[in-house]
């Protein structure tokens, strides 16, 4: 959860155990079935997921919008799904030193910002 302008905004992420690479980033103004379906959406035109096996945490939302949109999933709790967790602990390290500046910007802003944040490699 991310506050911006005294809201709550949720950080969506798709990344690549394998690669360690971030594959689409988004926010929410909530953790619902519609937007989940939103993201999976564009991850698609952005990615070939189709035969991909997509790691969840148990959230009733990503588990109801992953089926309806017809994409594989699985819940784990271990594995694989602890390196998906590394790279976004990783996204946290790099965005939590603005989490003051992003709470007086705009939502779209703060959005733009955390998307090339978290794909930029870090510097030293």
């Amino acid at each position: 959860m991310i506050p911006i302008n005294d809201q709550q905004f949720w950080l969506y992420t798709a990344a690549n155990p394998q690669t360690n690479e971030i594959l689409h980033l988004r926010l929410f103004p909530t953790t619902t079935t519609a937007p989940t379906e939103m993201f999976l959406k564009e991850l698609r035109r952005k990615h070939d997921v189709e035969t991909a096996v997509l790691l969840v945490d148990g959230a009733k939302h990503l588990r109801v919008a992953l089926r309806r949109a017809g994409l594989r999933v699985q819940t784990q709790r271990r594995g694989n799904r602890t390196a998906v967790e590394r790279i976004f602990l990783e996204v946290r390290t790099r965005t939590f030193p603005f989490s003051n500046w992003l709470d007086h910007v705009e939502p779209k802003t703060a959005e733009n910002w955390l998307q090339t944040a978290a794909v930029s490699p870090r510097n030293g």
